[in-house]
């Protein structure tokens, strides 16, 4: 079974992961200090982690929302919202990647005032995150290090 929207896969390595992490990280620091760090699960865990240490934030919280099977993406599922006390301008949320911008979407009507970072942006979700590091094709399956090396056009 195959999903016609992926006909390319680009594999992240933990060291390009990394390298990605610390340029968005040089990038966000330039702009203000963070005061907080809000990740979107489980996607931007690892990201998070990595911006949270690179940029010294200790208030770390999870938005969890449910979106993607294997194949495809779902519909949009919040299973867990962080206390929306503090979240402001200086708080930073923080995914692996932008896609078609379904998730995005729902966390921006969440944290309206939030800084929305991603490593990896989509041409669709491209305009609802205010920075990220790398653009790849709509068209293109992305399999990060911690994911099995399942593809959906395989």
């Amino acid at each position: 079974m195959s999903d016609e929207r992926y006909v390319k896969t680009y594999s992240v390595s933990w060291d390009q992961l990394q390298r990605e992490c610390r340029q968005l990280a040089a990038e966000l620091s330039r702009l203000r200090r963070w005061n907080r760090l809000i990740a979107v699960a489980r996607g931007g865990l690892v990201p998070a982690a990595l911006m949270a240490q690179e940029l010294q934030i200790k208030l770390v919280d999870t938005v969890c929302i449910s979106s993607y099977t294997l194949k495809s993406q779902g519909d949009l599922t919040v299973l867990k919202r962080p206390d929306l006390e503090g979240v402001d301008e200086n708080c930073l949320i923080i995914d692996d990647l932008v896609d078609t911008g379904k998730t995005a979407q729902v966390v921006r009507e969440m944290f309206p005032q939030a800084y929305f970072a991603t490593v990896y942006a989509k041409p669709e979700g491209r305009p609802l995150v205010d920075k990220f590091v790398t653009e790849v094709s709509q068209n293109t399956w992305i399999i990060f290090p911690w994911e099995p090396s399942h593809s959906p056009i395989l």
